[in-house]
């Protein structure tokens, strides 16, 4: 039996699939540095270390989006494709977990 078919990838210009990949990339490493998640301190440290070249080609997405012309952001698109490639759960590791009753 087949996985169920993910819905398509809404139509984004280039500059924008190269924000979303940047922004995700960002989001992992910033998982992998949480202090709040399971994990050892060299971990977290590679992470952190890969985070500033990570953080250094988001800007330079954003750097051209803008230089382009393209100076608003589609929320609304933008998120659906961020659904789309599981950002859901890629971004919850970045927050908190939830409280346990202690």
């Amino acid at each position: 039996m087949l996985p169920p078919e993910l819905p398509p990838l809404p139509a984004l210009t280039r500059a924008e699939a190269e924000l979303i990949d940047r922004y995700l990339e960002v989001v992992d490493q910033l998982g992998r540095v949480n202090p709040a998640q399971a994990g050892d301190t060299y971990r977290s440290l590679r992470a952190a270390q890969a985070l500033v070249g990570k953080a250094v080609a988001l800007r330079d997405a954003l750097t051209l989006m803008h230089r382009r012309g393209e100076s608003e952001l589609h929320a609304q698109t933008l998120a659906r494709a961020l659904r789309v490639l599981d950002g859901e759960r890629r971004t919850a590791r970045v927050t908190l977990p939830p409280q346990t009753g202690s």
